[in-house]
């Protein structure tokens, strides 16, 4: 009996992930892994600023899907099955250890990705998978048999058993995956920043505080919230709040065009009331004192000056001649702060994005699709996202694992 071939389509994370669980499941299988660039693992490398954020330390599978706000629910059992635990032991058998960092996310000890990125071409070289770079993929087929027929833009073709696609956010990804008979559910960018055309507060660049909470308001529309730093950019706003309002409301500002009302409560440890008595007793204590100079609350001092010019309080004003009128002003705009968002901005370190193939299609114990025999699906391509700190490469090594495994026990009935 001649051996089985697999290929995998897509040399990132969960390729490469795929494609060595599938080479040790099954040996005598012949795995090929091709990728249209010449690099393998670019997002790899890239990844946390050239750190790679491998996964996040949160070990309890109900617990971490509540990071992915698309996918949580068909991953929770997959979680069951592989989990950032079993990420962070897999690595430690091939000799690279991961630490921990103070927000939860997980990095290889060395700081450096190249040290995932030889990992992996390691282990995928001893296993035995034959990686081509630079061999691009124009569509393929399914033949008798449920074999496939891979049909490169070289004019060459590739025959296989069984195929994984796990070719990211490409776009030829989702094309051959609609055309294999998938639904596609449209893709829009997440994991962005927030472009706020406001001069003055732009001016205020490099500036953070943490922690504020960030109210998503647009028509027609649930509010959506997120609490955390934030960081004032010379286009807007960042830092992890804003990241994680973005993937939580990617569609949602897609489709308002990212138009819409931001509010901002840059003192969310304390109620509204709090904050009003907080200001009242300043006033009381500091009457002869000026406002800009004397702020009294937790904030950086240039944005309190900021704020206060917002409710029309000018630098020589003393407290003791607030009225209470201005004080409620100024108490809404430290709690309930409006700010037009007017667009989107980049965040560089990660390119995710929200979309792909529908989960109801792809059985999640095997990641095979329910559609076409041998077909199998891992990583991005999927609509699967999850916040920034490590979560959307965890889904790319659960997916990849599963994909592989099955693919490689399936060859060896």
């Amino acid at each position: 009996m001649l051996p089985s071939k697999i290929v995998v389509v897509g040399g990132g994370a969960a390729g490469f992930f795929g494609a060595i669980a599938c080479a040790r499941v099954n040996p005598q299988a012949e795995v090929t892994l091709i990728e249209a660039s010449r690099q393998t693992l670019a997002k790899v490398s890239v990844s946390g600023g050239g750190r790679c954020n491998v996964t996040h330390a949160c070990f309890d599978a109900h617990e971490l899907v509540q990071y992915y706000p698309r996918g949580g629910k068909a991953l929770r059992g997959a979680f069951a099955r592989f989990q950032a635990k079993d990420t962070v032991d897999w690595f430690a058998t091939q000799g690279v250890r991961l630490k921990t960092e103070a927000d939860g996310r997980m990095f290889p000890i060395t700081d450096s990705s190249e040290t995932i990125v030889d990992c992996l071409m390691n282990a995928a070289t001893v296993a035995g998978v034959e990686i081509l770079t630079g061999v691009a993929v124009a569509s393929i087929k399914q033949s008798q048999g449920n074999h496939f027929e891979i049909f490169c833009r070289s004019g060459k073709i590739i025959n296989c058993d069984r195929l994984l696609l796990a070719t990211g956010s490409s776009r030829v990804g989702y094309q051959i995956a609609q055309e294999l008979g998938h639904h596609i559910e449209s893709p829009v960018p997440s994991l962005f920043t927030f472009n706020i055309s406001e001069a003055k507060l732009r001016a205020l660049a490099g500036i953070s505080v943490n922690p504020v909470r960030l109210r998503l308001c647009a028509d027609g529309s649930s509010p959506l919230e997120q609490t955390g730093p934030l960081l004032i950019t010379h286009w807007g706003l960042s830092g992890p709040a804003v990241l994680k309002l973005s993937a939580w409301g990617a569609r949602l500002l897609h489709d308002k065009h990212y138009q819409a009302t931001l509010l901002v409560n840059w003192l969310p440890d304390f109620s509204q009331e709090q904050v009003r008595q907080n200001i009242l007793a300043i006033k009381n204590e500091w009457g002869k004192r000026a406002i800009a100079l004397h702020r009294g609350v937790d904030l950086p001092h240039r944005l309190w000056q900021y704020i206060i010019a917002r409710v029309g309080i000018t630098t020589d004003e003393r407290w003791a001649g607030l009225s209470n009128k201005t004080l409620n002003l100024l108490v809404q705009e430290l709690t309930q702060g409006q700010y037009l968002i007017s667009g989107k901005g980049v965040f560089k370190e990660e390119f995710v994005t929200c979309g792909g193939v529908n989960l109801k299609e792809i059985n999640f114990k095997t990641m095979e699709s329910k559609l076409v025999s041998n077909l199998y699906f891992a990583g991005e391509i999927l609509d699967i996202d999850g916040v920034t700190g490590g979560f959307n490469f965890q889904s790319a090594w659960t997916t990849g694992y599963l994909a592989g495994t099955a693919m490689g026990e399936h060859s060896a009935d």
